[in-house]
């Protein structure tokens, strides 16, 4: 089982404004980087492509611990199965540190190729939540 974990960043809004904020894909539009095309987003699933000769990825929600945790989980359209991980923890009334984990069972090859562009990808939703979050609000 292959795990990889974003940076943890702190952002300056409660968890109940972030756990909101990312239990919609709808509102995901505004963090997804320029590797991200085809995306299509619904309140509990979305899909998008990362790369052209890639094929389509779709996550659905998959489980919400109010205020401290939600399970994205790829769904049946996906070639390999994975779970993403949000972890939210409350430092203060205006403070929260957000990590992502990602786990999948890559085989040896496939780990070695997307380990990186994934823990790229992972740091960048974190780092544009929290930009995205204290520079405009959710």
């Amino acid at each position: 089982m292959t795990q990889i974990e974003s940076e943890k960043v702190l952002i300056n809004r409660s968890n109940v404004d972030v756990f909101n904020f990312l239990s919609d894909f709808t509102h995901f539009n505004k963090l997804i980087p320029p590797q991200i095309s085809n995306w299509h987003a619904e309140t509990d699933k979305c899909s998008f492509s990362v790369q052209q000769n890639l094929p389509e990825i779709s996550i659905k929600i998959d489980e919400k611990i109010p205020y401290s945790q939600i399970n994205f989980k790829s769904d049946t359209v996906s070639p390999i199965d994975f779970t993403i991980i949000c972890v939210l923890n409350q430092n203060s009334d205006k403070l929260t540190e957000i990590y992502i984990s990602f786990v999948a069972d890559f085989p040896p090859m496939i780990k070695m190729m997307a380990s990186k562009p994934v823990k790229n990808l992972i740091d960048s939703l974190v780092k544009s939540l929290k930009e995205f979050a204290e520079n405009n609000g959710f």
